[in-house]
């Protein structure tokens, strides 16, 4: 009996939905799928341009999981360009997180609070140090 599927953490915003080519009747064209996690993956390997290991992390699963999944949704929105089917995007197994919920970026175990790191380093949020060495 097989493992049961580890849901994949996904950004919130995304939701199900439809590319096809310009000019053809959805009714006249195959389709091919990609999945949530799948766009999630895309989303942080080549938008957002994190390795692997930092993606996977994100997501919640392995760095070997996270590249199955990412040449499947990879090869799924080659397979639509180049023979001009419409592509779906909808289902998987996935957990929704809101912003607030990902982890920071560069310690990957704190929460992330806004943009970059805003992680306790040992000190508290209001003397934190930049990297010249004044407070901010």
């Amino acid at each position: 009996m097989p493992r049961p599927i580890t849901a994949r953490k996904i950004r919130q915003g995304l939701k199900d939905m439809f590319f096809k080519p310009q000019g053809a009747p959805l009714t006249e064209l195959s389709r091919t799928s990609l999945t949530l996690d799948g766009l999630e993956a895309l989303r942080l390997a080549d938008l957002e341009g994190l390795y692997q290991e930092e993606a996977a992390q994100r997501m919640g699963i392995s760095r070997a999981t996270f590249a199955r999944v990412l040449s499947t949704a990879r090869n799924a929105v080659a397979d639509a360009l180049v023979n001009g089917k419409a592509l779906q995007v909808e289902g998987g197994v996935v957990e929704r997180l809101s912003a607030g919920d990902w982890p920071c970026p560069v310690h990957g175990g704190h929460r992330r609070r806004g943009r970059g790191c805003h992680c306790d380093e040992g000190g508290s949020d209001n003397a934190r140090i930049q990297q010249d060495g004044t407070e901010r």
